[in-house]
């Protein structure tokens, strides 16, 4: 009796290890860059109801959910890999915590799941799921090994999520906001690049073989071509949307933000992971938190 008890413990142990395995698969810690979908919301303010928040944050989970059949693929290819790593080893799959065979079997019915869900939602964000899907893959197995394309191939997801968004809600959006998008991206996406170099110093090879094709110098030409044109974007955005003119009082802040980003590349080394600066670094939490309300402040008294 004791060693059947025992068994149905360890039992319920194990499965509730593999359940935890399977969603650290997801890589939750990443959903952050699928918040960009509520930037439609944002600024379409009129727009907020009951039914296109809920609309906005089921396309948020799919995204996420996309995204993370992503991870999963990644992982379970490079598993091997990732076992003789100092840190991934303790990946799920590459530590055992998850079988092989059942990721890639959980993702692919999570993917079907996924994008079943999005096409009944709205058959065009759908089809922005299954493109998103194929970019991200394309990026993973080819993409990130092409100098100059593997940033624009980060920017270009993060403008497919904006897209996503407006869809969601059936809004469209200005040229100027994807061109914005796309720019900010790029800013984050060289941010990561230099700051891999800069940590790696010259073993870049061993660790992301297109970082050869990389140097300081060139990375901080690009963060100033793209800084430029980022904050003229953004200010031609403010005046040329359509909504009311009072948008450029959040110019500052964009210009601030930017500039905080900047300074913790150049000084303090970061930059790796946009997300965990956007969370540890209280001037830019503060920053985004102040042009979320600025800017709903300005559409509803302005508006």
């Amino acid at each position: 009796m004791f060693s059947s008890r025992h068994d149905t413990a360890s039992s319920a142990v194990s499965h509730a290890g593999t359940i935890s395995g399977l969603f650290k698969l997801l890589r939750p810690k990443q959903w952050t860059k699928n918040l960009l979908l509520f930037a439609a919301l944002l600024f379409s303010f009129e727009e907020i109801r009951t039914e296109t928040i809920v609309s906005t944050v089921i396309g948020f989970l799919l995204f996420s959910l996309v995204a993370g059949c992503v991870y999963i693929l990644n992982d379970y290819v490079d598993r091997e890999r990732d076992r003789l790593h100092p840190t991934k080893q303790f990946r799920p799959i590459a530590s055992g915590q998850v079988n092989p065979t059942h990721a890639i079997l959980f993702g692919m019915a999570l993917l079907v799941f996924s994008l079943g869900v999005a096409f009944v939602m709205n058959p065009l964000f759908g089809v922005l799921c299954i493109v998103y899907f194929l970019l991200n893959v394309s990026y993973s197995f080819v993409l990130k090994h092409l100098v100059i394309l593997d940033m624009m191939t980060i920017a270009a997801g993060f403008v497919l999520r904006a897209i996503a968004g407006g869809v969601l809600i059936h809004v469209p959006f200005t040229p100027w906001f994807l061109i914005c998008t796309m720019l900010l991206s790029l800013f984050l996406a060289i941010g990561k690049r230099r700051n891999e170099l800069t940590l790696l110093e010259g073993n870049t090879g061993s660790h992301r073989k297109v970082l050869d094709n990389y140097s300081i110098t060139l990375l901080d030409q690009f963060n100033t071509i793209v800084t430029t044109a980022t904050i003229i974007s953004y200010s031609l955005f403010t005046f040329t949307s359509d909504r009311t003119i009072h948008l450029m009082w959040t110019i500052p802040l964009v210009i601030y933000g930017m500039f905080r980003y900047l300074y913790l590349i150049h000084m303090k080394n970061q930059g790796g992971s946009p997300d965990r600066v956007l969370f540890e670094d209280k001037p830019i939490l503060i920053t985004v938190i102040l042009y979320v309300v600025s800017v709903i402040t300005i559409f509803t008294i302005f508006e």
